[in-house]
């Protein structure tokens, strides 16, 4: 495949990538409270989870699921209840006075729900579906195309979110340990996934 294909499909989904969605909105709600880390490892999720959509539209299940309307729905309502009890926690969780404590497994945890956040998000298959046919040549390996196609988009994702995230921290550390900023980071994250969960709902 040719460095200007590759160039010009960039420039396409780059946009797409800037756009807020569920997988951004997730990780800016690990980052905000001024943990770069956790971002970065709920990017490191997020990106796994697009590995998962790659090699499925390579195996052809994707078609099967965006065929059965059913089964994208089930798992787009899944995407949505998960997101919805992960900001539910967060809020009731920024209600209660208490000191900031980092639970234990927070740095698993954080690239668990990127990685969930990411596969249970259908869309992310569509994007995959619609954009990737484009730019592949009849002439070459089908294969080969679509694997040079998928980790240019998971790197422009990757080198995007992280940028994103170590912004948000670095915006976000002052105060940490205040009581006052822990609920309200809390609180904010919890609405950046609560507008997570209702954008996958209703697109």
């Amino acid at each position: 495949m040719d460095i200007s294909t590759v160039l010009l499909f960039s420039l396409t989904v780059f946009p797409l990538i800037c756009t807020p969605g569920p997988d951004m909105l997730f990780i800016a709600s690990q980052a905000i409270g001024g943990n770069a880390g956790a971002g970065l490892r709920a990017t490191a999720g997020v990106c796994t989870g697009y590995c998962v959509h790659s090699l499925l539209v390579a195996f052809g299940l994707a078609a099967l699921i965006v065929a059965s309307p059913t089964l994208f729905a089930a798992i787009r309502w899944v995407g949505v209840v998960y997101l919805a009890y992960l900001a539910g926690r967060l809020i009731r969780s920024a209600l209660r006075p208490g000191n900031m404590v980092m639970p234990t497994g927070a740095a698993a945890a954080s690239f668990r729900r990127g990685f969930l956040t990411a596969v249970l998000n259908p869309k992310g298959m569509l994007i995959y579906f619609a954009l990737l046919p484009q730019f592949m040549h009849a002439g070459g390996s089908v294969a080969q195309q679509a694997l040079v196609l998928s980790l240019t988009f998971i790197s422009l994702c990757a080198a995007f979110y992280a940028a994103l995230s170590g912004v948000l921290a670095a915006a976000g550390r002052s105060g940490r340990f205040n009581d006052r900023y822990r609920r309200w980071v809390e609180g904010v994250s919890g609405g950046l996934l609560l507008t997570a969960a209702a954008k996958l709902a209703v697109d």
